[in-house]
């Protein structure tokens, strides 16, 4: 009888561990997938922002070379994991072009009542929307996904398997508002 009671325990035990390890996997995954949904729009941001730089271009030949070469030297980070680094780092140089951007719009008013212009940059502010929401999404993930990490019981089943916490996204300072585009 003792018997049957110490392995009913253990069953107990090793299925609670087995679905503490499937919550963990699950909440993981849904981090994972919001961090690549980020780096999604800020490719299809960083798209709509060459169209505007070929735009601009045809305004101003020198301007719009000048955001060419920095949109060259600031590569988009697509990898197939981008870490919390790779998205901040996609953050701080979009914006840098995009407000190079502004600045050659406000010199040119021809450039700024172009419809196509008006059009992409439209776009643009829907990435800029799409990836607000997405940073938002990952940040609530990672909360919840930290607190299955440090709550007992799941940091039992956490501290065994190596599940680490995550880092948040950082808000830039520098954007206390959202930028009239």
């Amino acid at each position: 009888m003792t018997l049957i009671i110490v392995i009913a325990v253990l069953a107990v035990i090793v299925l609670w561990f087995i679905s503490c390890q499937n919550s963990l996997v699950k909440a993981d995954e849904f981090c994972n997938n919001s961090l690549k949904q980020i780096n999604v729009q800020q490719v299809s941001r960083y798209d709509a922002l060459k169209a505007l730089v070929k735009l601009t271009k045809d305004y101003a030949a020198y301007e719009g070379e000048t955001l060419e070469k920095v949109i060259a030297e600031r590569k988009i980070v697509s990898a197939a994991n981008p870490s919390v680094s790779d998205i901040n780092a996609n953050e701080a140089a979009l914006g840098g072009v995009l407000a190079r951007l502004v600045a050659v719009a406000e010199r040119y008013p021809d450039l700024k009542a172009n419809a196509q212009y008006t059009k992409t940059m439209d776009s643009v502010n829907k990435y800029e929307d799409n990836v607000r929401l997405a940073r938002m999404t990952y940040n609530d993930t990672v909360t919840k996904y930290n607190n299955s990490v440090r709550m007992f019981p799941g940091s039992i089943v956490a501290g065994i398997l190596g599940f680490p916490r995550r880092d948040y996204l950082a808000e830039d300072s520098s954007k206390t508002e959202y930028p009239e585009i």
